[in-house]
């Protein structure tokens, strides 16, 4: 039997993808979640979506919002479920500190960029991020098109 009961065998549950497109990662950092019972069945099951999830700081915690975790029918039978309730991170309070003054002076934001399995503990890796300009884009995604194509002609060549 596999020590992993779920398909998913890598202990990743979402990625925010557009947030790599949309900004520049300066600093990464790993949070605990506050969840619901029925929350960690429907994770456990892969029903989460980052894409417009957000951290909010409030009376020096960390919140996360926009995070759509849908709930199972199976689980969810005895509670109303809220998929998109605010959730609280579990952060030291040095790094909510170094957090809220990043925010507030270096126009910096702090976006989710994925949730994962830590052993049994659900994880979600935040970062502080600034926005990318379209010419930026632009460049990322020229430079990832040529990377395509250089994997494409070593591939022809090799074989």
């Amino acid at each position: 039997m596999s020590k992993s009961k779920s398909g998913n065998s890598s202990g990743t549950i979402a990625v925010n993808r557009r947030a790599r497109h949309e900004y520049h990662i300066h600093d990464k950092i790993e949070a605990g979640l506050v969840l619901t019972g029925w929350e960690v069945k429907s994770l456990r099951a892969g029903k989460c979506q980052l894409t417009d999830a957000y951290i909010l700081f409030k009376d020096g915690e960390a919140w996360l919002l926009g995070c759509h975790i849908t709930p199972l029918q199976t689980a969810s039978t005895h509670v109303i479920a809220d998929p998109t309730r605010t959730r609280k991170l579990l952060l030291h309070a040095k790094e909510i500190g170094r957090l809220i003054g990043k925010v507030n002076q270096s126009g910096f934001t702090c976006v989710p960029l994925s949730i994962y399995w830590k052993g049994n503990k659900v994880k979600c890796e935040i970062a502080l991020v600034k926005g990318k300009k379209e010419f930026d884009k632009r460049a990322t995604e020229k430079e990832r098109d040529w990377q395509r194509q250089k994997q494409r002609v070593v591939r022809e060549f090799a074989s």
